[in-house]
């Protein structure tokens, strides 16, 4: 229903409800909290909007040219315009769950291609459809960890972005889950397989592992940790979508829980959202499994139909039954990675992955060469992120390169990692120029000229 404000409807409105004026509709509002005029200025035309807001944009902090290196979990992609023209069609862009199946097949088929493709990168039999983010997603896993082992002692890498470890800190404080953190090795970034096996205690239900870590570095001893574990122990494995591409996926190695952020795949950086929580399991662990799962079958005339198999969320079933708490979901998200998937094909995707880590090399390379600077500073094997090791507090160098240069060369580690107080997080995708490059390199190297 379309719905144009003019003065005959707001009379017969406010007659309806016994009101003469609109302010009467606001009569239980204490008058000095009431705004008498917001003082603003007259409409403008849709085009001398564009121009005011891009007038701002380019006073910013912030401008469209600012080259920008920032990672650690968000990263800017270029986005085929065929996927916001998908994901715009009225028949996705809604908020509203699509409860009735004979009307919504649409929605359902793309939300149930997303989980085949998503499936086919983790190796995994079962995708759901899907969580806020990575960090909820890790929060998940754990509960699923839990329901699956009877056990509440989990291990994560202490090599763990900050702002995941308090998500998942907050799920399991009050599920009674235990977390402790497993060692990274100075130098390479990658889990203290000998710490490891020290806390594998008896009352350990499972092991919470990243390849590529926080630091951007492959877990070399992944294929391993399923046999250190055992079968009495969850693995879980945080992924990055983008490098199952040209990567083993984690389900090859015997991964019972696959998790990841999915804003690599058609999502723009943006403040607060959205983010696309990618959650795979094991067939033999799909009733324990949250969020919904969309599955297909036969119609009464017996022609394909799809519909959402399993939704164990608290709205349908008992409370004490439910696996999540989770209801609106990112369902949104996940079509637009499905569409942003299949626009770039399973070579496309191969190609991005092999550019954006080959990308991060040659970048390395070149701070590498610059007196002072040790780049990477930990690991040998890492995808489109990696660690700079700086003359100086990295905090400083940061700070400097911003100042005087206009870039943002990355995210520093002292304040999380006290031992890293010289070192920095830097990223760089497809969308990095040359200019964007020469940029950065100058900034870094004014900092041994002066």
């Amino acid at each position: 229903m379309h719905y144009i404000p003019n003065a005959n409807l707001v009379r017969e409105m406010l007659e309806s409800m016994g009101f003469e004026e609109v302010e009467e509709l606001f009569s239980d509002i204490p008058e000095k909290v009431l705004v008498d005029s917001l003082n603003l200025p007259e409409g403008l035309s849709e085009y001398e909007v564009e121009r005011e807001a891009l007038r701002r944009l380019s006073g910013d902090s912030f401008s469209p040219s600012t080259p920008i290196f920032l990672g650690a979990g968000i990263y800017h992609h270029y986005v085929p315009p065929v996927v916001d023209f998908v994901t715009s069609r009225a028949e996705f862009l809604t908020s509203y769950t699509p409860y009735q199946p004979e009307i919504s097949q649409g929605s359902l088929q793309a939300m149930f291609e997303y989980q085949s493709m998503m499936a086919s990168l983790t190796g995994m039999e079962v995708v759901n459809s899907s969580m806020y983010d990575g960090s909820t997603a890790l929060g998940e896993a754990l509960l699923m960890a839990k329901r699956i082992t009877g056990r509440a002692l989990f291990l994560l890498p202490e090599a763990l972005f900050w702002e995941k470890r308090s998500v998942a800190e907050n799920y399991a404080r009050w599920q009674g889950i235990e977390l402790k953190g497993v060692p990274y090795l100075e130098g390479e970034g990658t889990l203290d397989l000998d710490a490891l096996q020290e806390m594998l205690t008896e009352d350990v239900g499972g092991l919470y592992v990243e390849s590529p870590n926080f630091f951007g570095v492959f877990e070399e001893s992944l294929p391993e940790l399923k046999e250190i574990l055992g079968e009495r122990r969850v693995l879980i494995v945080g992924a990055d979508p983008l490098s199952l591409a040209i990567q083993e996926p984690p389900g090859s190695f015997g991964a019972d829980i696959v998790i990841g952020e999915g804003q690599r795949l058609g999502l723009p950086p943006n403040y607060g959202g959205p983010l696309l929580g990618v959650f795979a399991t094991r067939k033999r662990h799909v009733r324990k499994m949250p969020g919904r799962l969309i599955g297909v079958t036969v119609d009464s005339r017996g022609e394909r139909a799809f519909t959402m198999t399993l939704q164990t969320r608290e709205q349908h079933i008992r409370r004490a039954r439910a696996t999540s708490n989770i209801c609106s979901n990112e369902a949104l998200a996940a079509i637009t990675a499905a569409a942003y998937m299949a626009a770039l094909g399973s070579r496309g995707l191969k190609e991005l992955a092999l550019q954006v880590a080959s990308r991060a090399r040659w970048l390395a390379e070149r701070i590498d060469a610059l007196p002072g600077f040790t780049a990477p500073k930990m690991g040998r094997y890492f995808f489109g992120e990696f660690t700079v090791g700086a003359p100086a507090d990295a905090r400083g160098v940061l700070r400097r390169a911003w100042e005087r240069d206009g870039v943002v060369a990355g995210l520093p580690l002292g304040d999380h990692f006290p031992p890293l107080k010289d070192t920095f997080l830097i990223s760089t995708t497809e969308v990095h120029t040359e200019e964007d490059y020469r940029r950065l390199l100058k900034a870094l190297e004014r900092e041994v000229v002066e």
